[in-house]
């Protein structure tokens, strides 16, 4: 087990000659605890395949340092840097046997041969391979190969694992399936794994942390109820979740002793805009941003439906079987209620809902950083 830092890493790449620099990681400093389960996030283009290459060496650094167990290793070669990376495609051999797939690295440093075979049966037995051992590839299923590339990283026993979206190419239940696999195989092994996907699901479900990235930056690292539940700003909001944060942008204005969160509507606009009343501690980290450009949000689940509730169009619905995401319109936003209902809602119908006043979310509407008490 080894911890990772990073400390002012950044990659940029030249410009070329028709397309300027570009700075696909900025600066970020990250620190992976020794037997954590990382996961780095985000969408494509956010630099996070990037960073874990560049902790790989498979891509120089062009600024910072990256520290294992305590070593710099910017200028150290992959194959020394004692780690083991899991790639999307497999890169499995074609030409050889499971067994020859997983031993081949453990001989191309001339391990002797009884602890070859015995690092690789205990990776084939804690992997369910067993009975695969001597078929090739291309007769395997690729819930299967994706295991033997597991497995040839397991073999080696290295200080740190890294995981670049291993399971993408995999059909959704086998996802699933694959996805357990991988957190059941870091609690047995109590390894430092950093894996990287840009599916914030398996995020908040494998990982003990999440960095979430955006444009080559790090937008806020914690474990998955705290990005849930106290997201840093609205980015995280939007992204974690699933569908993710209704986001309302509006401004706060006292009016008969309270304060309102009234949403921003156009002159062209003649629906009436959502009003809202805000109490207890939302009113409280409110009291300071009255007049100010705000974004409001409030996540799906929160959202129900109740008799005498702010009226909204439906604009679509989608029966998910024991819950409905319905779609409703405001004056100008579109925002998805999570329904635990079977009832089926047609377009244009009005729906009466609530939105729980305790699970209201505050970001100021220029820098989108949440408000906070």
């Amino acid at each position: 087990m080894s911890q990772v830092l990073l400390r002012q890493l950044s990659k940029i790449y030249p410009a070329a000659s028709k397309s300027p620099e570009f700075p696909a990681v900025r600066g970020i400093d990250l620190e992976i605890k020794s037997g954590e389960f990382m996961v780095l996030v985000g969408p494509s283009g956010c630099g996070k395949s990037t960073t874990l290459r560049m902790i790989a060496g498979l891509e120089e650094a062009s600024g910072g340092t990256i520290a294992i167990d305590g070593r710099t290793v910017n200028d150290v070669l992959p194959k020394d840097r004692d780690i083991a990376m899991v790639f999307q495609n497999y890169a499995l051999y074609p030409h050889m046997s499971v067994y020859e797939n997983m031993s081949f690295g453990l001989k191309l440093r001339k391990m002797p041969q009884p602890e070859i075979d015995a690092r690789v049966r205990e990776a084939a037995a804690l992997l369910g391979l067993d009975p695969y051992l001597d078929r090739k590839p291309k007769s395997l299923s690729g819930g299967q190969r994706q295991r033997v590339a597991v497995g040839r990283a397991i073999v080696r026993k290295p200080k740190v694992f890294l995981f670049d979206e291993p399971l993408s190419n995999l059909d959704a239940k086998m996802r699933v399936s694959m996805r357990t696999e991988i957190s059941k195989l870091h609690a047995r092994l109590g390894a430092t794994m950093i894996y990287v996907t840009h599916d914030q699901v398996e995020a908040m479900t494998m990982g003990d942390r999440i960095c979430v990235m955006r444009d080559g930056e790090i937008m806020q690292v914690a474990d998955p109820l705290t990005l849930y539940r106290r997201p840093a700003n609205a980015y995280v909001a939007g992204f974690i979740g699933s569908p993710p944060m209704n986001l309302i942008r509006g401004t706060l204005s006292d009016r008969a002793g309270a304060i309102h969160f009234v949403e921003t509507v156009g002159p062209s606009v003649s629906a009436a805009p959502l009003d809202l009343a805000l109490t207890g501690e939302v009113a409280s980290r409110a009291a300071e941003a009255r007049g100010q450009d705000i974004l409001l949000g409030i996540r799906p689940e929160d959202i129900s439906e109740q008799a005498g509730g702010i009226a909204l169009p439906v604009d679509v619905a989608e029966p998910m079987g024991a819950e409905t995401h319905v779609h409703l319109r405001t004056a100008t936003h579109r925002i998805v209620a999570r329904l635990h209902t079977e009832r089926i809602h047609k377009s244009g119908e009005t729906l009466a809902v609530h939105l729980d006043p305790g699970k209201i979310h505050l970001f100021d509407g220029h820098t989108e950083l949440a408000l906070r008490t």
